[in-house]
């Protein structure tokens, strides 16, 4: 006859043994099985469309309305034709290029005109094994279909060398443009976007330290980061894009401006912007696009989606305000322009921030942004007499700076930010410890690095290339074209016909 225990003193060995195997267990995490979530998946797809938007119609109507209406047009027709031509190169070699292993700067080739991409995000073998093959998110085992992952990248690609184009609008012939182009997305855009970017996702980083778990190394986990981007590789923060897009832009820009020299006129005729009805509706458009630009880019819809998202607004609606102050103060009126271009600035400055700061902080972030992005835009340029047309290096590349700098401090959970998610130790769970000492001096050190390696990279970069165009095609268009205008002698249009 079996022995049968009091039911009490069986509960209690059962709560023991417990007691026992928690540690044991804690101490040996697993990764939990890949799943594809249809509301992550749905929430991209609209994020997509969102960052869609910013392009075409939003900053082809923000930039159209800001030049002269013999010009209007053809900055249309540069926002559009750039998105175009970057999204067939993106299909291409593009994202291969950006998200595949290579080396620290660049991926390689494997998935050149999207071979290997298919909508799964997981597959079973005939063991029934579960396993992974999409596009890792920031939570381990969530994935999305490759696919969707694809398509949202590919509207930062598209977006990016756009923005270049309000430094020298007015004044380039749309083939050099279009060229210059091709060239940038493959030589500067899709370098930077792996350095920043690219990594084998949080399962992989879990899976690398669970081998190490109680040998005293970091043998395993090391190799894993080995296979990002070298800025991914240095702890650098970007959520969204300060430094991939709007440093990168900013100072191609900056740098285009200067080499292909000032609008005729400048200086002498007036220059006012033609419409800034229409520019209203496209920073109108920009900012409803952002949502899907910051907060699309935590890659579910959870909570971190939501923090992002508020940021979003909130830095938006303070530096706004904030620039309309600085108007008032050094003007005497709130001009509508101003506004405009604080929301943007804001826009900017938030973006590297949006999904690692708190809202409070991202508040903040606004307020400051927009008088620094204002110096540089009413009095630094006007110091060195610089022919930045639409203010894309002292609204994209200052704001992008001081975002980027900014969010090495606001990302500390003592100042409300969501904390530096740590793979290596908590394998499995991406937890968070807010108790954490946050070294700010240490990762202030690798946000500036980030931006200097992007000034650096894409100011020199850009610099050769327009050499190169302008000596085998020519930049400019010739003296009486630019003075009749582009609409007429690039595309034989016009914007309005009265």
């Amino acid at each position: 006859m079996k022995n049968k225990l009091n039911p009490w003193v069986k509960a209690g060995l059962i709560a023991a043994a417990a007691s026992f195997a928690a540690p044991l267990l804690a101490a040996a995490p697993t990764i939990p099985v890949p799943t594809v979530n249809k509301g992550d998946t749905s929430w991209m797809l609209v994020s997509t469309a969102l960052v869609l938007m910013m392009s075409v119609p939003g900053l082809a109507l923000f930039y159209g309305g800001l030049v002269r209406t013999k010009n209007m047009l053809s900055v249309l027709m540069q926002v559009l034709m750039i998105v175009c031509v970057v999204a067939v190169l993106w299909c291409c070699y593009g994202y291969s290029m950006a998200f595949t292993p290579g080396n620290g700067f660049m991926g390689g080739f494997t998935k050149a005109f999207l071979m290997g991409v298919d909508t799964a995000g997981i597959t079973t073998d005939a063991k029934g094994v579960v396993s992974a093959t999409g596009a890792p998110t920031f939570s381990n085992g969530v994935y999305l279909p490759e696919m969707v992952y694809v398509g949202f990248q590919m509207t930062f690609a598209c977006i990016t060398p756009a923005l270049i184009v309000g430094a020298f609008a007015e004044r380039i012939k749309f083939s050099a443009m279009m060229v210059f182009m091709v060239l940038w997305v493959t030589l500067i855009y899709f370098p930077i976007a792996h350095m920043v970017w690219c990594w084998d996702g949080p399962d992989a980083y879990g899976a690398a330290a669970i081998k190490d778990l109680g040998t005293h190394a970091t043998k395993n986990f090391d190799a894993a980061v080995s296979h990002a981007g070298l800025l991914n590789q240095w702890g650098a923060l970007d959520f969204a894009g300060g430094t991939v897009v709007h440093i990168n832009a900013g100072i191609a820009g900056l740098v285009g401006a200067l080499y292909i020299g000032k609008r005729k006129g400048f200086g002498k005729d007036i220059m006012a912007p033609h419409s800034l009805t229409m520019t209203m509706i496209g920073a109108s458009l920009l900012w409803v696009g952002w949502f899907g630009f910051n907060a699309g880019s935590n890659l579910e819809a959870n909570g971190v989606t939501s923090v992002a998202f508020m940021n979003t607004f909130m830095a938006t609606a303070a530096a706004g305000l904030s620039w309309a102050l600085c108007d008032q103060v050094m003007h005497g009126k709130p001009s509508l322009l101003g506004a405009c271009s604080g929301v943007v600035a804001g826009l900017v400055a938030v973006t590297p921030a949006s999904g690692y700061a708190g809202v409070m902080g991202s508040m903040v972030l606004g307020f400051l942004v927009s008088p620094l992005c204002f110096f540089f835009v009413t009095v630094v340029k006007n110091k060195f007499k610089y022919d930045d047309a639409l203010d894309v290096f002292g609204v994209h590349c200052i704001g992008g700076i001081f975002g980027a700098l900014m969010t090495g401090i606001l990302v500390a959970p003592a100042l409300g930010g969501q904390g530096i998610t740590d793979y290596a130790h908590t394998p499995g769970s991406g937890f968070v410890d807010p108790k954490a000492a946050f070294d700010y001096l240490g990762q202030l050190k690798i946000q500036a690095l980030a931006v200097i390696i992007t000034l650096l990279w894409s100011g020199i970069g850009s610099l050769i290339l327009y050499f190169i165009v302008d000596k085998v095609i020519g930049l400019r268009p010739s003296e009486e074209a630019e003075q009749t205008g582009l609409d007429l002698s690039d595309h034989g249009e016009r914007a309005y016909n009265y």
